[in-house]
């Protein structure tokens, strides 16, 4: 048997100007991305600038800011 329809079953529609809230899974891959950059540089200072990746050089450090760049990035849209 079908229930009947009562008023407070129906959805709560938000304001046009609130927004939603941040998936579950925004906050921990943020915070990864900035520690994984983190990583990458330091792991190229403590090897003599000779890891994580051979042969590119100073290229590593470029990468290492550039992937935590994207997660300090990711703050802005943080809710």
């Amino acid at each position: 048997m079908a229930r009947p329809v009562k008023d407070d079953d129906q959805f709560e529609e938000r304001p046009s100007g609130e927004a939603a809230p941040n998936p579950v899974w925004f906050k921990p891959i943020m915070l990864g991305l900035m520690l994984v950059g983190l990583v990458w540089v330091l792991v190229f200072y403590l090897s003599g600038t000779l890891f994580p990746i051979p042969g590119i050089g100073a290229w590593n450090l470029v990468i290492g800011f550039g992937i935590a760049f994207i997660g300090f990035l990711m703050t802005t849209r943080w809710r």
